[in-house]
C-alpha cells in the first residue's frame, strides 16, 4: 500500500500541484486544474512510482483494464495531461517520455497528510459546470478574462468576436470557470458549431440544460425552465446561426432574468443589449527589434509557441539565438493562438530556424505582388495549407478523412470509417494522435470515453481537400453505415439497459446522426440506409427531448418510397410520428389519425407491443373528446391484450387507464381500488425501451387522480399531502410535459376543491410558466385556473373573460377532458354577476354534456350549482325548485360515495331551509356528514359548513 492511501486524508505535492487521490481532486494552488479521468489514472499512476520508468504496456493495463486499446489512445492522455500541468512551460519538467520504454515521473515529489485547507466550495463547483476541458492552458489572456468576467455579471449579454483560431472558446470557458462559483446553478456550454440547421439551435439548448421538451416550440419550455435560474449560459460558435442564436438569446434574456449569456462568433450577433469584446491577437514582438530569449517570452504569442514546442520536443527551450525567430513566426501568423499552436507542433521535425524558412517561404509566395498584410482569416488558411502540405501521407488521407464527422467521434468511430485493406485500425489511431500532437484534431477527455473532433475551421479546409479528391461521397457512405451499426448496438442495449447509464454512452453521437441522415436522404444518398437509421435514432431522440426534430426525421423517412422499408420498420416509425404529434400537437385528429396507422400496422406486423402503445395513444384520445365509455372499452382491451401477452408493465398500465376511467364515471370505490392496486406494485421503468412505451409517467398520473379520489371520499388533508408530493417529483425531474400534467390533473383541481387560494396561485403561476406555447390546451388550462383564481378574488370581470375565451378555445379542438368543471365555475361566476339567465344557460350545458359522456364525477356539483343558480333567479317557485336539485345532488353524492360533494350540496340545502325556518331539519341534515369528516377541518368547505352549524344550533 502506498503512503497516500493509508487511513488518513492524504496528499501528493509536487511543483504548484496538489493531488488529493480520495477526491480525485488536483489543485493548481487553490484552483482546481480539469483533467479527464484517464489523464488523471495515469498521473496517479506515475506518482506511485516517481523516478522509475512505467512501461507502455504498463500504464495500459493499468488505465484500461481488460480491455485492448491501441497505443496512440495513451499518446492522446499523457499529451492531455502535460498540458494540464505545463509541462515544458518556463523550465518545468515533470513527465519524461523515454523512447522505447515509456514514461517517467521526474519531478520531486512529496506524499504527507493534506497540508493546506481545501476550500468546501470547489468540488460543489465542479459537479455544477458543464465546460469543456481545455484543450490546452490559457496563455496571455488574464486581463482580458477578468475584464469579461467584470463585464458579464454586470451586463447579462456578451458577444467575445474574432476571426478563426484567435482564442475565442478558450477565453471563454476561461470566464465561464472563472464565474462558476458566482452562479448558483452555475454554468452551462452550448456548442453550435455541429449544427446545420438553425432551428436545432433551442433543441441544443434544451438538450444541454436536460430539460424536457414537447412542443414544436422548444424555446418556450426552456424559458419556463430558466425563469427562476441564476446562470450563465456559454453559446459557442455562433458566427453560421447568426439569426437563430441572437433570437435565441433575446427570448432567453428577456423571459429569464436572471440568466447570463456568454457567446462567441466571428461577427456580432447584432441582438438587443448585446455589447460586443472583440479579442486581439496575442501580443507579439513588433519587426526589426533583436529580443533576448527573456524579452521575447513576455510576448503571450511566444509563451504560446515555447509551451506547445516543449509538449512535443521534450528537450525545447528558447534561447537566445532562437528567440529572434520565434518571434518572425509569431509576427507572420498575427499572434493567432491556433496557428501558433500548429506550427509550434512541426518544431521536431524542422527545428525553428528550418520553420521559420518554411513559413517565410510560404507567406512570401501569397503575399507577392500585395502592398498589405494578409487578412487574418487568411493566415489561418495559409497555416493550415503549409501544414497540410507537410503532413505524411498517411496523416493528410486522415485529416481530410475525418472531416466526415460532424461532431465528436470515438477513435473506434474513426478507425470503423477510416480504415481500410491498406490501412488498419492502428495506423489510424496513430495518426490521429500525431494529428493531435499537432493541434489539427482536438481531445475532449474528460469522459469516461475519449471524444475527438475537428475545430470548424479545421474541418471546412479538410472537407475541400475531401471533395478535390473525390472521396466525399465514397466516405459519407461509410459514415453512414457506421452509424447505422453503431445504432444497431446501441437499440439493443437500450431494450436492455438502464437509460441513466445508456445516454451517456451514446449521447455524443446526435450530430453524426444528423450529418448522416442528411446525406442518406440526399440525390446521391441511400434511402434504406436513412429508413433504417431514422427507425435507430428515435431512442436518442426521445431521451435528449428532441421531439419537434424527431417528428420531421420520421416524417421524410415515411415520404420515401414503401420498398425502402420494412414492416417493421414503418411499424415502430408511425408509432414515434403518433407519440411525437401527441406532444407537438395534442390529441387533435391528425395525431389520431396517426396512432391508427400505428396500430394498423401492428396489428399487421402482430406485435403486441406496439398495439398496446397505439391503444394507449388512442384511448388517450377518446378520453380527450369526451368519449369516456368508449374509452373504458378500450382500456379493458388494452388490459385484456397486455394479460394475454404476460405483460406486467402494461397490466398495470391498464389499471391506471381503467381507473381513471371508473373516476370519471363516477365508480370512485372502484377506480381508488384500481388504482392502488397499480400504484402498490408498479415499478418506475429505468430500462430505455420500457421508458418510451407511454411517453408519461405512469405512477405520477396514477397518484394524480388518486388524490382527486381522497378529495371527494373526504380526505382533503391526504390529497393535498399527496399533491404536493406528486408536485415535488415531477419539478424534480425536468419533465416539462408530465409536470403540466401533474399540475392540470391534480394540483390546481385540489389546491381549489380545498380552498387554499395560496396554494392555488403557486401551482396556476406553475402552470402556465411550463406551459409551451406549441400546446394550446395546456395554455387553455392555466387560463382557465386563473380565470377560477380571479374569480375566487372576487375579479369577476377578469375571471369572466379569461374563462370564457378559454372554453372557446377548448370547444374548438374538442377538448373534453374537465370542461365541464370550467363550464359550472363559467355559470356560477355568471350568477354571481348578476348574469342569472346566461348562469342556467350555462349550466344547462354543462348537465347536458354530462349526460351525454357520462362524466358523472362532477354531476352532484353540476346539479347544486344549478340549484343555486335557480335561488337566484327570484322566482317564486325557486326555492322548491332549487331543493329538488339539491336532493338530486345529495342522491348522486350518495350513490358515489363522494362525502365532499354530499357536504357541499348538505350546506347549500341547509341554508336554504334555515332561511326558511327549517332550522332543526337543517342541523340534522348537515352535523351527521360534518362529523364523518375525520380531518380538514380548516379546509374551506368544512369552515363553512362550520360556521353554519354554529348557526343552526340552539345556543349559536
Amino acid at each position: 500500500m502506498t503512503g497516500y492511501e493509508a487511513g488518513k486524508p492524504s496528499e501528493i505535492s509536487f511543483g504548484a500541484f496538489r493531488l488529493l487521490p480520495a477526491q480525485r481532486l488536483l489543485l493548481e494552488g487553490d484552483q482546481p486544474v480539469h483533467l479527464g479521468s484517464r489523464a488523471r489514472d495515469i498521473l496517479v499512476a506515475l506518482l506511485e512510482r516517481p523516478g522509475q520508468i512505467l512501461s507502455k504496456q504498463e500504464l495500459l493495463d493499468r488505465v484500461w483494464p481488460n480491455t485492448f486499446v491501441e497505443e496512440g489512445n495513451l499518446k492522446v492522455h499523457v499529451a492531455a495531461l502535460r498540458r494540464a500541468l505545463g509541462d515544458g512551460q518556463a523550465g518545468k519538467r515533470f513527465i519524461a517520455n523515454i523512447p522505447g520504454r515509456g514514461y517517467s515521473f521526474v519531478a520531486p515529489v512529496h506524499h504527507g497528510p493534506v497540508l493546506g485547507g481545501v476550500d468546501p466550495q470547489i468540488e460543489k463547483i465542479e459537479a455544477r459546470q458543464d465546460l469543456p476541458m481545455p484543450l490546452t492552458r490559457m496563455v496571455g489572456r488574464s486581463d482580458t478574462v477578468a475584464a469579461l468576467s467584470a463585464q458579464i455579471t454586470r451586463q447579462r449579454f456578451v458577444t467575445i468576436v474574432g476571426s478563426g483560431g484567435i482564442g475565442k472558446t478558450t477565453v471563454a470557458v476561461a470566464v465561464a470557470d472563472t464565474l462558476a462559483g458566482t452562479f448558483e446553478d452555475g454554468v452551462r456550454f452550448v456548442d453550435l458549431a455541429p449544427l446545420s440547421d438553425p432551428l436545432l439551435a433551442p433543441g441544443a439548448l434544451a438538450t444541454v440544460l436536460g430539460v424536457g421538451v414537447g412542443s414544436e416550440q422548444p424555446l418556450s419550455t426552456v424559458i419556463a425552465f430558466l425563469r427562476e435560474k441564476h446562470l450563465l449560459i456559454v453559446l459557442d460558435n455562433c458566427e453560421h446561426l447568426v439569426e437563430a442564436a441572437a433570437r435565441m438569446a433575446e427570448d432567453v434574456l428577456k423571459g429569464a432574468p436572471r440568466v447570463h449569456i456568454l457567446a462567441t462568433s466571428r461577427e456580432a450577433l447584432r441582438s438587443e443589449g448585446e455589447r460586443v469584446h472583440r479579442l486581439a491577437p496575442l501580443a507579439f514582438p513588433q519587426s526589426g527589434t533583436e529580443l533576448t530569449a527573456a524579452e521575447a517570452l513576455a510576448f503571450p504569442s511566444v509563451q504560446l509557441f515555447v509551451e506547445r514546442a516543449a509538449a512535443c520536443l521534450d528537450a525545447f527551450e528558447l534561447g537566445d539565438p532562437e528567440a529572434p525567430l520565434v518571434a518572425e513566426i509569431c509576427r507572420r501568423l498575427d499572434g493567432i493562438a491556433l496557428a501558433i499552436e500548429i506550427v509550434a507542433g512541426r518544431v521536431d521535425t524542422f527545428g525553428v530556424a528550418g520553420l521559420a524558412a518554411r513559413l517565410d517561404e510560404r507567406f512570401s509566395l501569397l503575399l507577392r505582388g500585395r502592398r498589405t498584410a494578409l487578412p487574418r482569416h487568411q493566415t489561418l488558411h495559409t497555416t493550415l495549407d503549409w501544414s497540410y502540405a507537410l503532413l505524411p501521407e498517411l496523416q493528410q488521407v486522415v485529416l481530410r478523412r475525418l472531416a466526415v464527422f460532424a461532431g465528436m467521434f470515438t477513435m473506434e468511430s474513426a478507425s470503423a470509417v477510416l480504415a481500410d485493406s491498406d490501412t488498419p485500425p492502428s495506423e489510424i489511431v496513430d495518426a490521429i494522435a500525431d494529428l493531435i500532437a499537432k493541434s489539427l484534431v482536438t481531445a475532449s477527455l474528460d469522459a469516461a470515453v475519449a471524444l475527438y473532433r475537428l475545430l470548424d475551421t479545421t474541418r471546412a479546409y479538410a472537407l475541400v481537400k475531401l471533395d478535390e479528391c473525390g472521396e466525399r461521397d465514397r466516405f459519407a457512405r461509410r459514415h453512414a453505415e457506421h452509424y447505422r451499426a453503431l445504432l444497431e448496438q446501441a437499440y439493443g442495449e437500450w431494450e436492455r439497459e438502464p437509460a441513466t447509464d445508456w445516454l451517456p454512452r451514446y449521447r455524443h453521437n446526435i450530430d453524426n446522426v444528423r450529418a448522416a441522415l442528411d446525406w442518406t436522404f440526399s440525390p446521391i444518398g441511400d434511402v434504406a440506409t436513412g429508413v433504417a437509421l431514422t427507425v435507430l435514432a428515435i431512442p436518442l431522440w426521445f431521451h435528449l427531448s428532441l421531439t419537434s426534430e424527431c417528428e420531421e426525421r420520421v416524417d421524410r423517412a415515411l415520404a420515401a418510397p414503401e420498398t425502402s422499408r420494412t414492416l417493421d420498420q414503418e411499424m415502430r416509425l408511425r408509432a414515434a410520428r403518433a407519440w411525437s404529434l401527441m406532444q407537438t400537437k395534442g390529441l387533435g385528429t391528425e395525431t389520431l389519425a396517426a396512432w391508427n396507422r400505428a396500430l394498423e400496422t401492428s396489428e399487421r406486423q402482430e406485435n403486441g407491443d406496439y398495439q398496446l402503445r397505439a391503444l394507449w395513444g388512442l384511448w388517450a384520445g377518446l378520453l380527450n373528446k369526451g368519449e369516456f365509455r368508449e374509452a373504458l372499452a378500450l382500456a379493458r382491451r388494452f388490459s385484456e391484450l397486455a394479460a394475454g401477452a404476460g405483460d406486467k408493465l402494461g397490466i398495470l398500465v391498464g389499471d391506471r387507464m381503467v381507473g381513471y376511467i371508473l373516476h370519471v364515471l363516477g365508480d370512485q370505490a372502484e377506480a381508488r381500488h384500481t388504482i392502488e392496486r397499480m400504484l402498490s406494485r408498479y415499478e418506475v421503468p429505468v430500462i430505455g425501451a420500457q421508458m418510451i412505451r407511454f411517453v408519461f409517467d405512469q405512477r405520477a398520473m396514477a397518484r394524480c387522480f388518486l388524490a382527486r379520489i381522497l378529495w371527494l371520499q373526504g380526505r382533503p388533508k391526504q390529497a393535498v399531502l399527496l399533491v404536493k408530493s406528486i408536485v415535488d417529483g415531477a419539478a424534480s425531474g425536468n419533465d416539462t410535459l408530465t409536470l403540466c400534467q401533474v399540475l392540470v390533473h391534480a394540483a390546481c383541481p385540489v389546491a381549489l376543491f380545498v380552498g387554499d387560494r395560496a396554494l392555488v396561485e403557486r401551482y396556476v403561476s406553475m402552470l402556465i410558466d411550463n406551459a409551451a406555447e406549441g400546446l394550446g390546451f395546456w395554455q387553455g388550462w392555466g387560463r382557465c385556473f386563473r380565470g377560477v383564481l380571479l374569480i375566487e378574488r372576487g375579479d369577476l370581470d377578469g375571471g369572466l373573460a379569461e374563462l370564457e375565451a378559454a372554453l372557446a378555445e377548448f370547444r374548438e379542438i374538442q377538448y373534453g377532458v374537465y370542461y365541464i368543471v370550467f363550464q359550472s365555475e363559467f355559470a356560477s361566476a355568471l350568477g354571481r354577476a348578476g348574469n342569472i339567465a346566461e348562469g342556467l344557460a350555462a349550466i344547462d350545458e354543462a348537465l347536458a354534456r354530462s349526460e351525454q359522456n357520462d362524466e358523472r364525477w362532477y354531476f352532484a356539483e353540476i346539479l347544486r350549482i344549478k340549484g343555486e343558480l335557480i335561488l337566484s333567479y327570484g322566482a317564486p317557485d325557486g326555492p322548491r325548485e332549487a331543493e329538488l336539485y339539491y336532493h338530486r345532488s345529495l342522491e348522486w353524492a350518495r350513490r358515489q360515495q363522494t362525502i365532499a360533494w354530499e357536504l357541499r350540496t348538505a350546506t347549500s340545502l341547509a341554508r336554504l331551509w334555515k332561511d326558511q325556518g327549517r332550522a332543526r331539519e337543517a342541523l340534522a341534515l348537515l352535523a351527521p356528514i360534518y362529523d364523518r369528516f375525520a380531518e380538514g377541518q380548516d379546509t374551506h368547505d368544512l369552515m363553512v359548513a362550520q360556521e353554519l352549524l354554529q348557526e343552526l344550533r340552539p345556543n349559536g
